[in-house]
C-alpha cells in the first residue's frame, strides 16, 4: 500500500516551516482506495513569495484546522503504507517535524518520484512536477496546490510502476509491508484481487517474484491457482506470500507484458514460458517469373515473417484460408506441389498464375493486398485500444516494422506527436514473441483503431 501525498508550506527557515495544505491519496497499486485533503492553520506567517506561488494566504487559513486536529486522520490514512511524493525527502521531513512537535514518532519508508522518474524516464528536459507530467500527457490542475499536485503524482507513480519492468518498486513494498502476506487458505488475497484485466505477480516472503501470469479476470485466475491440486499449483500455494498486480485495460498489453516480464524476471514457476513459443512463420519472395510467392518455413532470424505460428498445422490451415480469401494460387503458396497447373486451376478457382496465364501485375496486387493487411514489416503505426480508466487509452507503437513498446495516455492528448510518444512509451524488446502476440491478436480480435503514421490514416 502507498500513501501518495503533497504538502504546501509557509516557507521560511529550515525546520521552522509550517504546513498550510496537505493532500494524501491511499493507493493500492492500481486504484485510490482512500483520500484526505485539508487546508492547515500553520500558526505562523506565510512568506510573500509562497503566497504568490500557491495563492494560499493567511486569511484563507484563519478558520482552518490546526495540525494536531488532523494528525489522527493522517496517521490512519498512512498506516502500513510507504510514503510516495515528488521530492519525498522534503515532504517526509516536513511531516516528521510536525509530528515531533506533538511528541509523536512518525517513521515511514519513502519513495521519491523524482528519483524514480530520472531512472525510468531518462533524458527529460525537466523533472519538476509541472513540466514532467505535461511532457507525459498527465493532466494537472491547480498547480502548487496540494490536491492538484498529489493527484498528478498518483498518475505519475502509476506510470512509473508500469515502466518498472524489473518490479523493484513492488518487491520493496512486499518486503516492507508484512500485512500484505497471505492467510494460510489464501482467501483474503482472492477477495481483494480485482476482477479486471491485467498482469499479476506472485511473491515469496522475501519479495522475490516466483510466478507471473495474465488474465482478463485476475480474481478468477487466482482462485484457479489456489484451488488447483496439480503439482506446480501446490508448490506455489505453499511458497506464495503476496500477490501484486498491474491493470492493463486490455488483453493485448497484458499478453505483451507477461511475455516480456517473464523473460526479464525469470520466475522459477514460469520455466515453460521463458522460451520463444512460435515454431513456424509465413514469408514471401519473388520467383523468377516475377510472381510474389508465400511460403511456410521453420522460424528463423534470417527472414522477416509476415505471420508467425505455434506449429506447422496451424500455419498450413491459416495459409489455406488466406489462399481462398485472396484467390491465390496453391502452387505459389506452396500448398500444391506441381510443375504445371495447381488443383484450384482445374476447378476454375485459380486464374492461372501457376502457368503464367494470369499477369504477374494482377496476381501480385492481390498478394500485396494481403500483405498490407497482415504484415507490419516496414510500417510505422499505432495500435489504439481501451485503457485502464474510462478517460484513458492504450497505445502500442510500431516503428519500421519493429515493436517499440506501449503506453497509456489521456483521451485529450495528441498521441501522434513524436515527443509525446517518446515520453509515454514503456520501451520493450522487439522479439519474435512480441510480433507473434501482436499479429495473432489483431488478426483474431478487434482493437479500437490503428493509426498509420506514414499515411496519417485510421483503419
Amino acid at each position: 500500500m502507498y500513501a501518495i501525498l503533497d504538502i504546501e508550506t509557509t516557507g521560511g527557515k529550515y525546520n521552522e516551516e509550517g504546513i498550510t495544505e496537505i493532500a494524501i491519496y491511499r493507493f493500492d497499486g492500481y486504484q485510490v482506495v482512500d483520500q484526505f485533503s485539508s487546508l492547515i492553520n500553520p500558526e505562523r506567517p506565510i512568506q510573500p513569495f509562497v503566497v504568490n506561488l500557491t495563492g494560499i494566504s493567511s486569511d484563507m487559513l484563519r478558520n482552518a484546522p490546526k495540525f494536531y486536529e488532523v494528525a489522527k486522520r493522517i496517521i490512519e490514512i498512512t498506516e502500513g503504507a510507504i510514503l510516495v511524493a515528488h521530492n519525498a525527502k522534503f515532504d517526509n521531513r516536513i511531516l516528521t517535524t510536525e509530528f515531533d512537535r506533538l511528541g509523536y514518532q512518525f517513521e515511514k519508508e519513502t519513495i521519491c518520484t523524482v528519483e524514480l522518474a530520472k531512472k525510468l524516464i531518462p533524458d527529460q528536459e525537466s523533472y519538476s512536477l509541472g513540466k514532467l507530467v505535461r511532457s507525459l500527457g498527465i493532466p494537472l490542475s491547480n498547480r502548487h496546490r496540494a490536491q492538484g499536485d498529489a493527484k498528478a503524482t498518483v498518475a505519475l507513480f502509476k506510470m512509473l510502476l508500469a515502466k518498472d519492468t524489473k518490479k523493484e518498486i513492488v518487491s520493496k513494498m512486499v518486503r516492507k509491508d508484512p500485512k500484505r502476506q497471505l492467510e494460510p487458505k489464501l482467501l483474503d488475497l482472492i477477495e481483494t484481487a480485482p476482477r479486471l484485466t491485467g498482469v499479476y505477480y506472485m511473491h515469496n516472503k522475501s519479495g522475490e517474484i516466483i510466478y507471473i501470469g495474465k488474465s482478463k479476470n485476475i480474481q478468477k485466475r487466482l482462485t484457479q491457482h489456489f484451488t488447483s491440486d496439480n503439482k506446480k499449483s501446490k508448490r506455489i500455494q505453499l511458497e506464495v506470500h503476496s500477490v501484486t498486480y498491474e491493470l492493463t485495460g486490455n488483453e493485448l498489453i497484458a499478453l505483451l507484458k507477461e511475455s516480456a516480464e517473464i523473460k526479464t524476471n525469470k520466475p522459477k514457476y514460469n520455466r515453460a514460458l521463458r522460451k520463444t513459443f512460435y515454431n513456424n512463420q509465413l514469408v514471401s519472395f519473388v520467383d523468377q517469373d516475377g510472381y510474389i510467392n508465400l511460403k511456410i518455413e521453420k522460424a528463423n532470424t534470417q527472414n522477416k515473417p509476415i505471420i508467425t505460428f505455434t506449429n506447422y498445422q496451424q500455419a498450413k490451415s491459416s495459409l489455406f484460408k488466406i489462399t481462398e480469401k485472396y484467390a491465390l494460387c496453391q502452387k505459389l503458396t506452396g500448398l500444391y506441389k506441381t510443375k504445371s497447373s495447381c488443383f484450384l486451376y482445374t476447378i476454375k478457382e485459380c486464374y492461372g498464375a501457376c502457368i503464367n496465364e494470369e499477369s504477374k501485375e494482377t496476381y501480385n496486387a492481390r498478394v500485396k493486398d494481403f500483405l498490407d493487411k497482415n504484415s507490419y514489416a516496414n510500417q510505422n503505426m499505432l495500435i489504439i485500444d481501451k485503457g485502464r480508466d474510462i478517460d484513458e487509452r492504450s497505445v502500442i507503437y510500431i516503428e519500421n516494422g519493429a515493436y517499440k513498446g506501449f503506453g497509456f495516455y489521456n483521451l485529450n492528448f495528441q498521441i501522434t506527436n513524436p515527443e509525446v510518444l517518446k515520453s509515454i512509451i514503456i520501451h520493450s524488446k522487439n522479439d519474435r514473441d512480441s510480433q507473434h502476440i501482436i499479429q495473432s491478436y489483431i488478426k483474431k480480435k478487434k482493437v479500437l483503431k490503428i493509426i498509420n503514421l506514414e499515411k496519417n490514416t485510421v483503419n
